[in-house]
């Protein structure tokens, strides 16, 4: 994406390198996970994740390595289980996979599947990916792909299981599927009240129980969009131009208004009790906080480099979270 105070971009190998030592980085500081996203645009460069990370796991020691998230209803689940599965082995045992059904819709022609079948291809992908997940042999038939019988599921993770989470986006349906499949739920919050997303989580534990699943083995995660410098109005001064960049170039790839996001609408999105992740550390961590209160989550995960942001503030984000926010974060919530 283009920078817009400077009008430059970066060729997708400056930045697959800058991907890598963002990586890196967040290894060496002490941030428990890291992820990338699948486009298949030309403005994102990256369009299979478990390669990526798979060039992580190699100048990485401890952090665990995700997808976030994998369009599940357009990727065979068997290639995507053989990836990932393998990914497992490079890295030591620290794979894992957050899936969904995918904000933008471009996988959907380009791999020859009918949007049409949006909902049903997740439904069928995400119940043989978990079946994958728990056997070496597999008869299974469907609607989408070819039968598989007696077929081995090769090679093996080093995990017992690869631990799977579903992204939710704000679909009651959709937190109950993941509740009663007893995956991980990855709640993404941009923006607004985060109570909103209260009923999401009830709904959850709630058809998890129901099905059978423990409560403790229920984890909520939650995603969002984020920038840190050392005070609130630096955060927010610096991060405007991209944010208002990036919503910018989404909304106008959706054939939505793509104006500029006004000064106002911005501050508006960054206020104290709101869900966008922008502000000094303190005003981080009581965002993180609060809705710690209201979901008991596990994990958090920002998205710290977005709208073309230029990779030395991406790395101040990082830094910044790993020495000024999670150490308090993790205290807190321990107790």
């Amino acid at each position: 994406m283009v920078d817009p105070i400077s009008g430059k971009s970066i060729s997708a190998g400056q930045r697959m390198k800058e991907i890598m030592e963002a990586a890196k980085l967040a290894d060496e500081a002490g941030l428990d996970i890291f992820g990338v996203g699948e486009h298949h645009r030309l403005d994102y460069a990256v369009s299979s994740p478990p390669v990526v990370l798979a060039s992580i796991a190699q100048i990485t020691k401890r952090i665990k390595l995700t997808s976030a998230t994998t369009v599940l209803s357009t990727v065979d689940p068997v290639r995507l289980f053989e990836d990932f599965a393998t990914l497992d082995l490079l890295s030591d045992g620290r794979a894992e996979i957050i899936a969904g059904r995918g904000a933008f819709i471009e996988s959907f022609p380009l791999f020859g599947y009918d949007t049409n079948d949006y909902d049903a291809l997740f439904s069928e992908n995400i119940e043989l990916f978990l079946k994958l997940n728990k056997n070496e042999r597999m008869t299974w038939d469907g609607r989408f792909r070819s039968p598989l019988r007696n077929a081995e599921i090769a090679p093996r993770p080093l995990q017992k299981e690869l631990p799977t989470w579903v992204g939710v986006g704000g679909t009651p349906s959709s937190a109950v599927r993941a509740g009663k499949l007893g995956v991980g739920m990855a709640l993404a919050i941009l923006g607004g009240d985060p109570a909103r997303f209260k009923p999401l989580v009830d709904l959850y534990h709630e058809a998890g129980i129901a099905a059978g699943h423990r409560l403790e083995d229920l984890k909520v995660g939650v995603t969002g969009h984020g920038y840190l410098a050392d005070t609130t109005q630096q955060a927010k001064e610096e991060f405007y131009p991209y944010y208002s960049n990036y919503w910018s170039a989404v909304h106008s790839q959706r054939g939505m208004f793509s104006g500029r996001m006004s000064i106002a609408e911005f501050e508006q999105l960054t206020a104290p009790d709101t869900a966008l992740f922008v502000g000094s550390p303190e005003q981080i961590v009581e965002k993180i906080l609060r809705q710690y209160e209201l979901f008991g989550h596990k994990r958090f995960m920002a998205q710290v480099d977005i709208g073309g942001l230029p990779f030395e503030k991406v790395v101040k984000s990082i830094e910044l979270l790993a020495t000024k926010v999670a150490p308090v974060v993790r205290k807190a919530t321990s107790k």
